[in-house]
C-alpha cells in the first residue's frame, strides 16, 4: 500500500515550504547584513572625515597654533567611540595622542571592540591618516585608528542579533503557518478526490445510480465531478440497453422458433397438409432470425475487425440512386414516394460500407413513415466533401430520445412490434461506419414531423 494522497500532497507543500522559507531567510539575511555592513563603512568613513574636518576648525592661521583643550576633546569623545586619534603640526611633530594621554583606557577600547568584532570578521584595527587642511595651505596630519572596515558599537550589536533573531523567528513561523496551510489545503484537495475514488469503486461494482454532488471551487475538481457522473450516467444507459437487448433478442428469438417449432410439428403429426402458404409462414420466421443475427453479426465485426476500410473513388448521386431502386418495392407497399436530388459527388469511400449506412437510413425512414407518406433525399457536393441529406415525414423522434439514438441497443419506442423495431444497432453501425471515413452524422426531428438525418463525408 502507498502512502495516501493527502499524505503525499502535504509532505510535498512542507518540502516546498521548508526549502522556500529556509532559502528566504537566509537571502533575507544575507541582504539585511549586507546592506548593513555597506551602512556601517559609510558611517565609519564619515566619522573619521567629521573628526578631520572639526580638527582643521581647530587651527589658527594667524597665530599658527592649535587649540589644545578642543584637541582634547575631540580626541577623547573619538576615543569613547572607537577612534584612537593622533595628531601632527606640519613639521611631523605630536601635538595629541591618545594612547599617550591615557594607554590603559585606549588599550581596553580597542580590546572590547576587538572582542566583539571578532565574531563577525577577522579584521583589526587600521591607521588612516589625513592631511588637515585650511584652504589650500596644510597644517597638520592626523592618524586614526579604527577597527576596519567597520566595527559596531553595543547597540548597533545588540540590533544586528536582534535582526537575526527577528527573522529566524519569522521563518519558523511561517514554516508553522504553512504546514497548518498546507494540511489543510491538502484535505480539501484530497477528500473529493478521495471520494470520487470511492465512488469510482462502486460503479466499478455495478452501482451505476450513485453520483456526486458535491461543488467545489476548483474547476479541474468540478470538471473530474462531471465526468465521473457522466461516466455513470452512460454506464447506467449501456446496462439498461444490455438488459433491454437481452429482453429484445429473447423477444426476436422466442417469437419466430415458437412459431416455426408449432408449425413444423402440426406438419410433422400430420395435423396440417404442409402447404406452400405455411412453408411460406416458416421462411419469413427464418428471415426475421436472419436478419437479427446479421446487425448482431455486423456489430460484432465493427467491435472486433475495427472496420477496416476498402476505400475507392466511388460516386455518391450513383450510391444514392441505386440504394433507392433496390428499396423501392418496399417504399410501394406502404404507398411512400421517394424523391432523389442533387448533383454528382466523387469522394473516395468504402463503397460496400457506406451502400449499408444508406440502406439502414432508408430502411428506418420507410419503417417509420406513415402510409401515403413521402421521403426526400439530397445529394450535395461542397468543396471538400460529400453530404447526404435523407428527410421523412413520418412519426420523428421526441426530444428526450434523440440525444441517444445513436447508442447501442438503444430503441426510442419500447413497445414497437417486431415488424417496426429492431434491435436498435443499426444507427449505432450507420454511425461507426461514417465516422471511420472521417465524418460525421447528425439528426434533426419532432415528434410527429419525421426526421431529417445529414451524413458528411469528407473527398
Amino acid at each position: 500500500m502507498g502512502k495516501s494522497l493527502r499524505s503525499q500532497i502535504s509532505l510535498y507543500i512542507l518540502t516546498i515550504v521548508l526549502v522556500v522559507v529556509t532559502l528566504v531567510s537566509f537571502l533575507a539575511n544575507a541582504a539585511v547584513n549586507q546592506q548593513f555592513e555597506e551602512y556601517m563603512i559609510n558611517q565609519e568613513r564619515g566619522q573619521r572625515e567629521k573628526i578631520v574636518n572639526d580638527l582643521e576648525n581647530l587651527y589658527n592661521g594667524m597665530t599658527r597654533s592649535w587649540n589644545l583643550d578642543y584637541i582634547h576633546a575631540i580626541g577623547m569623545y573619538s576615543l569613547y567611540d572607537g577612534y584612537v586619534l593622533t595628531v601632527y603640526d606640519t613639521e611631523g611633530k605630536m601635538i595629541w595622542d591618545a594612547a599617550s594621554h591615557d594607554m590603559a583606557l585606549c588599550k581596553q577600547i580597542m580590546r572590547d571592540i576587538t572582542e566583539r568584532m571578532s565574531q563577525r570578521n577577522n579584521s583589526g584595527f587600521t591607521t588612516y591618516s589625513y592631511d588637515l587642511m585650511q584652504g589650500d595651505r596644510k597644517v597638520g596630519t592626523a592618524s586614526i585608528q579604527a577597527y576596519g572596515p567597520y566595527f559596531l558599537n553595543e547597540n548597533e550589536y545588540q540590533f544586528i542579533d536582534d535582526l537575526s533573531e527577528i527573522l529566524l523567528i519569522i521563518g519558523l513561523l511561517s514554516c508553522v503557518v504553512s504546514i497548518v496551510a498546507g494540511t489543510i489545503l491538502a484535505h480539501r484537495i484530497a477528500r473529493p478526490i478521495t471520494k470520487t475514488a470511492e465512488i469510482a469503486q462502486q460503479i466499478s461494482n455495478g452501482d451505476y445510480n450513485i453520483r456526486l454532488e458535491n461543488e467545489t471551487n476548483t474547476r479541474e475538481l468540478n470538471m473530474l465531478f462531471s465526468s465521473m457522473n457522466h461516466m455513470a450516467n452512460s454506464l447506467s444507459r449501456q446496462e439498461q440497453y444490455r438488459k433491454q437487448l437481452t429482453a429484445d433478442v429473447a423477444h426476436e428469438l422466442r417469437t419466430p422458433l415458437t412459431a416455426l417449432r408449432s408449425h413444423l410439428e402440426a406438419m410433422s403429426e400430420g395435423l396440417w397438409e404442409p402447404s406452400v402458404e405455411r412453408l411460406n409462414g416458416c421462411v419469413e420466421e427464418v428471415k426475421r432470425l436472419s436478419s437479427l443475427v446479421i446487425d448482431l453479426d455486423g456489430l460484432a465485426k465493427l467491435e472486433q475487425e475495427n472496420l477496416q476500410l476498402k476505400k475507392i473513388e466511388v460516386n455518391l448521386l450513383e450510391i444514392v440512386e441505386n440504394v433507392c431502386v433496390n428499396l423501392e418495392k418496399e417504399a410501394d407497399n406502404k404507398n411512400i414516394s421517394i424523391l432523389v436530388d442533387g448533383v454528382p459527388s466523387n469522394i473516395l469511400v468504402d463503397k460496400d460500407r457506406i451502400i449499408q449506412v444508406i440502406i439502414n437510413l432508408l430502411s428506418n425512414a420507410i419503417k417509420y413513415t406513415l402510409e401515403g407518406g413521402k421521403i426526400n433525399v439530397w445529394v450535395k457536393d461542397e468543396f471538400d466533401r460529400g453530404v447526404v441529406i435523407i428527410e421523412d415525414n413520418g412519426i420523428g423522434i421526441s426530444q428526450k430520445d434523440l440525444p441517444y439514438i445513436f447508442e447501442r441497443f438503444y430503441r426510442t419506442d419500447q413497445s414497437r412490434n417486431r415488424k417496426t423495431g429492431g434491435a436498435g444497432i443499426g444507427l449505432t453501425i450507420a454511425k461507426s461506419i461514417i465516422e471511420a471515413h472521417g465524418g460525421k452524422i447528425t439528426v434533426e426531428s419532432n415528434k410527429g414531423t419525421g426526421s431529417k438525418f445529414t451524413v458528411v463525408l469528407p473527398k
